[in-house]
């Protein structure tokens, strides 16, 4: 018996590690073509020119909840209102804050109420009013701000923007972000050179943490110093420019970041906007939209562009990364448990065949997987029946297709100008890449698993703050 259970054990873990392998060997080959391609064909700055001068670029609504934001509100929407677009507006939602947030914005932007016939296409806790301004300032005529009570999810106050936004299409936010300046024509451009409806684009996301801001603008963009910060810059960077990237390239995008993301604003409606319930928004977001498109059997893709277009203030201490990763883990659980149905449905082509088998198997099974091997390792142990030479073959096999995989990263990043001026900095990413598995990835797998767990007892979980320590601002 003891040597039937040793067997499956070691073959199940070969198996699941080349799974793992295999897998993102074909991302690495899809992103690498996509990549590829965008560099011989796009030209970001005739980009910029053709859309600024045309009478056909689209117009684009900012939707960012704010709750609470009274000691950085001003100066993260001047930032907003000072980004390069000739056409959109900026929504802000005040998610009834407590503070100060709703009055030095009237106050500073010269606000007042006015006459608007508020309809509530997606439902949301009780709206109050819109603020305009009064102000001759051009700059000021973008903002609109809603008013409404405290949902207790930005996924709440989002819909309460996408209910009075003016345009086609809009991009959700966090009005804490950073976006850069030409961030807008990035994201419109694949969606006019599509002959199919593109119904949501995603733009790289990286950390701030480290960075140097002027005026709501990227002046210096460093890596982060702390590990915690660091480790998820790589995360991203490698999520983005591999994962989303090769997801993108067979029209299979599982989400679009909540921080940053461009939608159609009647296909999210008509979707029924984002689940205030829900602990995994993003990913139930895409879910609804792509559901409702394969429903309608209307044709429809989901872009990721490699360009980064918004900096994030990532977890700076532990305690914050668990809060973090334990709603990550119960939303994944929650998504699969809403949206089961959509797995292995050729009806939903890619995206229920491909995508959602593989998050299922490589990510929401894969705490629990190493868990169990955890635990059969150390019984293996007790049991004076481990194969030493077995194991660290497995393990220094994955651990050198980590690194390989960083320096693809890097590569990838590098071609695109996205991160540092100086190649030196990327020496932090190794770094990070050589601890992760033995720091960062151990506490991770253990947050998603309390995640579950709390999913599973049904113990009630709140959103909490995110405690952000600010980023280095230049004169």
């Amino acid at each position: 018996m003891h040597n039937a259970i040793s067997t499956f054990f070691d073959y199940f873990i070969l198996f699941y590690s080349g799974g793992i392998i295999l897998s993102y060997l074909l991302m690495i080959r899809f992103s690498f073509k996509r990549h590829k391609k965008r560099k011989i064909f796009h030209d970001p700055e005739y980009t910029i020119e053709i859309l600024r001068d045309s009478p056909y670029t689209p117009g684009i609504s900012i939707v960012a909840p704010a709750y609470n934001e009274e000691k950085t509100i001003i100066t993260n929407v001047q930032s907003l209102l000072n980004l390069d677009y000739p056409d959109y507006e900026v929504v802000i939602v005040n998610d009834g804050s407590k503070d100060k947030t709703l009055e030095l914005l009237i106050e500073h932007f010269d606000l007042v109420k006015v006459p608007y016939a508020y309809i509530e296409k997606i439902k949301t806790k009780p709206f109050r009013c819109v603020y305009a301004t009064k102000s001759d300032n051009p700059l000021f005529k973008k903002l609109k701000v809603v008013d409404k009570e405290n949902g207790g999810t930005k996924a709440d106050a989002s819909n309460a923007g996408i209910n009075v936004v003016a345009n086609k299409y809009f991009i959700c936010t966090d009005v804490d972000c950073v976006i850069e300046k030409f961030a807008l024509y990035r994201c419109i451009w694949p969606l006019m050179q599509s002959q199919t409806r593109v119904i949501a684009v995603s733009a790289s996301m990286r950390m701030l943490n480290g960075c140097i801001v002027k005026e709501g603008q990227m002046e210096k963009v460093l890596p982060p110093h702390s590990l915690i910060p660091l480790f998820q810059d790589l995360e991203y960077a490698r999520s983005y420019l591999i994962g989303k990237s090769a997801f993108a390239a067979i029209n299979g995008m599982i989400n679009v970041s909540g921080g940053f993301g461009l939608f159609d604003t009647d296909v999210a409606i008509k979707a029924g906007g984002y689940d205030g319930d829900s602990f995994a928004e993003d990913m139930d977001m895409i879910a609804r939209m792509i559901r409702y498109m394969c429903d309608s059997g209307e044709p429809y893709r989901i872009v990721q562009i490699p360009d980064i277009c918004c900096w994030t203030e990532g977890p700076p201490t532990l305690k914050v990364l668990a809060r973090q990763r334990m709603r990550w883990g119960r939303g994944l659980f929650q998504f699969f448990t809403i949206h089961r149905d959509m797995l292995f449905k050729r009806r939903y082509h890619t995206y229920g065949m491909v995508s959602l088998p593989y998050v299922m198997i490589f990510e929401l099974a894969a705490p629990v997987v190493e868990l169990s091997g955890y635990l059969f390792i150390l019984y293996l142990m007790l049991s004076g029946s481990l194969n030493w030479e077995t194991m660290f073959l497995i393990f220094f096999t994955l651990f050198a297709f980590a690194q390989v995989l960083t320096m693809l990263v890097i590569n990838f990043d590098m071609k695109f100008k996205g991160s540092f001026e100086k190649k030196s900095n990327y020496l932090w990413f190794i770094l990070a890449s050589t601890l992760e598995p033995f720091i960062y990835h151990p506490v991770i797998v253990y947050f998603a698993l309390r995640g579950y767990l709390k999913h599973i007892t049904g113990k009630k979980m709140v959103w909490g703050a995110m405690t952000r320590k600010g980023v280095k601002t230049s004169q």
